[in-house]
């Protein structure tokens, strides 16, 4: 008698067990997929977002982005080469603090801290301070440069069409390499040690320990680490608003921008649209970062 209330009682707590992600995957339902495909259903019409109705324009909108919206394609390929720029940058300099600070002491400690502290800080803010920096006329980078007796090397920086990109990547570089310093750390300090002293008694020096050990065995942090930095620079609205104003120009528009842009024009069906290639392109990366780095990480 005894087994079988046990018995009961274990198929009843099974039973609630299946409740408990309810409440999530209704959130996540609600708030994500419902959005998802209302999205995708609006990329099809012409609605200007205030409307009562709208035409279904089929794959009308897509088209136009494929074949004739310049401003489009401009803000993808800043935005791909916002993207490479900042994966290579931030994941080479993000490496080697992480290899220079992985021991921890008090000072690395401290440095740990003042590198990550960036994070902490809200992106507009962030633009700000980057945008006094890069300020032409008596910002700190052409200041510093005619103190220095260097004023040759002055620049417009963000004005310049030709580097402003650049310039955006090493905002975001110094903004997030200190958090990808943090997930390169976790990585090293999980290789075993004694894999460096079978390789040193091997005669391996400090070079070749890094290719046959190091390299290979932070793999899965690395794959980490690029697929968050395309991820954020795919997310550098905020940032891109605060440095250039609103709308940006041309030099420094990326889809994210471009996107908000064209829903403030009231072009909401188009903008769906471009939401959806968005996400695909970003879909795209994601999937081609995983099996480029698929290798290495098993």
């Amino acid at each position: 008698m005894s087994s079988t209330r046990s018995g009961r009682r274990r198929r009843r707590t099974a039973r609630a067990l299946w409740l408990f992600p309810v409440p999530a995957l209704a959130l996540y339902l609600f708030f994500f997929a419902y959005p998802v495909v209302q999205g995708v259903q609006y990329a099809l019409t012409d609605w200007d977002g205030y409307s009562a109705g709208y035409h279904d324009v089929g794959l009308r909108n897509f088209t136009e982005l494929a074949a004739g919206d310049d401003m489009f394609r401009n803000a993808a390929e800043n935005n791909l080469e916002l993207t490479l720029t900042v994966v290579v940058a931030q994941t080479a300099l993000a490496l080697l603090l992480a290899l220079w600070l992985v021991r921890t002491t008090r000072a690395s400690t401290l440095l740990r801290a003042v590198f990550f502290l960036p994070t902490v800080l809200s992106s507009v803010s962030v633009a700000f301070v980057w945008r006094f920096v890069y300020d032409p006329d008596g910002g700190l980078l052409n200041s510093a440069l005619r103190a220095l007796g260097l004023a040759s090397f002055q620049s417009v920086y963000l004005g310049d069409p030709d580097t402003a990109v650049f310039w955006l990547a090493l905002t975001q570089v110094w903004f997030h390499a200190g958090q990808m310093m943090v997930v390169f750390i976790a990585g090293l300090q999980a290789i075993p040690k004694e894999l460096y002293e079978a390789a040193e008694l091997d005669g391996a020096g400090r070079l070749a320990r890094f290719r046959y050990v190091t390299w290979p065995l932070v793999a899965p942090a690395t794959a980490i680490v690029v697929a968050y930095t395309t991820v954020q620079s795919f997310k550098a609205f905020d940032l891109v608003l605060g440095l250039s104003g609103n709308p940006p120009g041309p030099a420094l528009d990326i889809l994210s921008t471009r996107i908000y842009t064209t829903f403030s024009n009231n072009q909401f069906g188009y903008a769906a649209a471009q939401s959806v290639v968005f996400m695909a392109l970003i879909a795209l990366l994601t999937w081609v970062q995983r099996r480029a780095t698929g290798g290495a990480t098993r």
